[in-house]
């Protein structure tokens, strides 16, 4: 198998992580962020089959339609975040709306979407069994959930979602989040306690 994860771009704790998946011949970009040269840098003169945005915030989001430019590629992004997307991105909506248990292949291995709200409406995590990866977004970060606009939307639906979805992945899977370090579901898993009676008073330095 020589498919692989790259990180495409990242501007520090606060800046967007943009990770490019994919192997010499084709790639699919996850969370393209602001920079989309950046991005289009790291495919090179790959394919690039699609661009998954995790939810529908700019910094996530805002380079999307010029890295699917050049390819043509099909943007993918939950559908209760079109609201969200419309922000951006106005009338010019995204062509593919994922579902959970939806997938995508790329260079032989396989990208499952996991519904993980609460962060946004329709913010989803990706999950690949075959590199024992999951793009978090903003649904998860090493340091706790994230929150947005300095506040949590929908904590309690955020945690439930970490837990049912993300926390029944095995514990060695690594988690690459929109935002930051990249952690594992075990580091997760022996936090998770803590940021439930903590509340939403565990906000830290990610917040986008």
């Amino acid at each position: 198998m020589d498919a692989r994860v790259e990180l495409a771009a990242a501007s520090g704790k606060r800046g967007c992580n943009a990770w490019v998946i994919g192997d010499d011949e084709e790639v699919i970009v996850v969370d393209p962020g602001t920079d989309a040269r950046a991005v289009l840098d790291a495919a090179g003169d790959r394919e690039i089959l699609a661009v998954i945005c995790t939810h529908g915030h700019e910094a996530h989001t805002g380079a999307a339609l010029e890295v699917a430019e050049r390819d043509e590629s099909p943007v993918a992004l939950h559908p209760r975040d079109r609201l969200i997307w419309r922000e951006v991105h106005g009338d010019q909506l995204p062509e593919i709306e994922m579902e959970e248990g939806g997938s995508f292949e790329v260079a032989g291995v396989t990208l499952e979407v996991l519904h993980t709200p609460g962060h946004s409406p329709g913010s989803v995590s990706i999950y690949c069994e075959d590199l024992g990866v999951v793009f978090s977004g903003d649904a998860l970060s090493a340091d706790g959930p994230c929150s947005h606009d300095g506040g949590y939307p929908d904590f309690a639906g955020q945690l439930s979602a970490i837990g049912a979805e993300l926390l029944t992945l095995p514990s060695e899977t690594r988690v690459l989040a929109g935002h930051g370090e990249e952690s594992t579901i075990a580091m997760a898993e022996k936090r998770f306690d803590s940021w439930v009676t903590a509340g939403p008073e565990i906000s830290g330095d990610v917040d986008d």
